[in-house]
């Protein structure tokens, strides 16, 4: 149950009332960011809702239960508020919005309507819509571990315990060529083999895409460098010059934990789990099945 301050609940109670929404946006990186479709800035609990940026809210059509709603929040790009760039470099994914109902006239009379995850997003030309879904999204997604023969871990978290925080795990370098959107070409990862890097991470330091992290493919070693392709397009090219972080990369087997990473005590796997073919691997033209044991 909400609990609305008192003023609010007089003030609704009137015959024509002076509300208005607001959204205080948290990005995973801790920017906090506020909006309010009212035409005049709004100030509350600590953070400063802009009236610049043209939003606007949908109807939100709820149900009882754990079924997950929507809403959508439409407005124009700004430079001071919510970037073309920053939304093309996933710098909101995963973003908290909490969206209050206010007086306007007094600020601090507000409530808290709701706290919703940034979903898809549109954009056309100068405008974009956001879809707000409710925390009962998390819901339809895949919870628990699943028997496995390959580990099920990250490499360096805390199940998997394999510190890659030095070299030759990780290892800083300089881009020296983009050749696509997808692939990289960069100096100062060392001697190491071709392969090392791939299903690891490159890290952006500096650059228009400073601060993110992209996952790699493939790693190839070349003579002008260590060619890098990457899972997913770069949303912005880098330059020559650029700082880079690279981490080494594991394909979950056992092989590669023992081989290459030296923590086979810590894998997360089940490699010696039977395939769902197993009972019927013994079945050939060539064995005889008179009832006799299979493994003597």
């Amino acid at each position: 149950m909400r609990d609305f301050p008192n003023a609010l609940t007089d003030h609704l109670a009137r015959t024509a009332t002076t509300t208005c929404h607001a959204w205080r946006l948290t990005r995973a990186d801790g920017l906090v960011l506020g909006f309010t479709e009212h035409d005049h800035d709004l100030e509350f609990g600590g953070t400063v809702f802009s009236a610049a940026t043209g939003f606007r809210a949908s109807d939100v059509e709820s149900g009882l239960g754990l079924e997950a709603d929507a809403a959508t929040v439409a407005g124009a790009f700004s430079d001071a508020a919510i970037s073309t760039d920053d939304l093309a470099l996933g710098r909101y994914d995963g973003a908290r919005v909490e969206t209050f109902l206010v007086n306007w006239q007094s600020p601090d009379d507000h409530v808290l309507l709701s706290t919703r995850e940034l979903g898809e997003v549109r954009s056309a030309g100068p405008a974009f819509a956001v879809e707000l879904r409710s925390l009962a999204a998390r819901l339809d997604q895949s919870r628990g571990r699943l028997y496995g023969s390959r580990c099920d871990a990250d490499l360096g978290d805390g199940r998997c315990g394999k510190d890659i925080s030095a070299p030759p795990y990780r290892l800083s370098g300089a881009i020296v060529a983009v050749t696509d959107e997808m692939t990289l070409i960069a100096s100062g990862l060392g001697e190491r083999p071709a392969g090392w890097f791939g299903n690891g991470r490159v890290r952006f330091m500096t650059g228009p895409l400073g601060g993110l992290s992209l996952d790699i493919s493939a790693h190839a070693v070349e003579a002008g460098g260590a060619r890098l392709d990457l899972w997913s397009p770069m949303a912005r090219l880098p330059s020559a010059g650029d700082q880079i972080e690279v981490t080494a990369g594991c394909d979950k087997s056992f092989d590669t934990c023992r081989d290459k990473f030296d923590n086979v005590l810590n894998f997360q796997g089940f490699p010696f789990l039977p395939g769902s073919d197993f009972a019927y691997g013994y079945a050939d033209a060539d064995t005889v099945h008179d009832g006799r044991p299979i493994v003597p």
